[in-house]
């Protein structure tokens, strides 16, 4: 069993908290509760959870598995903080969770600021939708030139590269 604390902040045993969920070995039982397992799901890379736990009514639903997985791999993730909830409970089947996600990416540090829906189909909550706010996002060490090397490690220039 894994003894180190759960991504999402809850000061639990990531095994207690966040990962039965994960694995599929329990239900998420609030809202709150899932949006808490699918940013632990970005930081411990569990990308088929994340798509498992999304409404996927239309083609417009789809997710793209590759850019999620860049996202959450290429990612280095600083915390998460729920601003606010709004039903989601266990008894409700639908429910709002405003909340940041707080993470560095290619040298940028950057607040993803949502408003996620929720809904809960057949006894288990799945994602729905949700609304992006903007944040100042905040460069960490030194700003790269354009004609230098990419940091991602392509070997191009950052210009014809990541500065794109």
């Amino acid at each position: 069993m894994d003894g180190t604390l759960c991504p999402c902040g809850s000061k639990k045993k990531y095994s207690e908290c966040c990962e039965p969920i994960i694995k599929g070995k329990a239900k998420a039982l609030t809202a709150e509760a899932l949006m808490r397992s699918r940013y632990s799901a970005y930081v411990k890379h569990e990308i088929s959870y994340i798509a498992d736990s999304c409404i996927r009514e239309t083609e417009d639903n789809e997710i793209d598995m590759e850019e999620t997985r860049k996202w959450s791999e290429e990612s280095i993730w600083n915390g998460l903080k729920i601003i606010r909830t709004e039903k989601g409970g266990e008894n409700d089947t639908e429910g709002v969770v405003e909340f940041t996600a707080d993470y560095t990416r290619k040298g940028i540090r950057d607040i993803h600021h949502e408003t996620a829906n929720f809904k809960k189909i057949n006894g288990t909550w799945v994602y729905s939708d949700g609304y992006l706010s903007t944040e100042t996002v905040h460069r960490e060490g030194r700003k790269i030139g354009r004609n230098e090397k990419c940091p991602c490690g392509s070997g191009k220039k950052y210009k014809q590269c990541c500065g794109r």
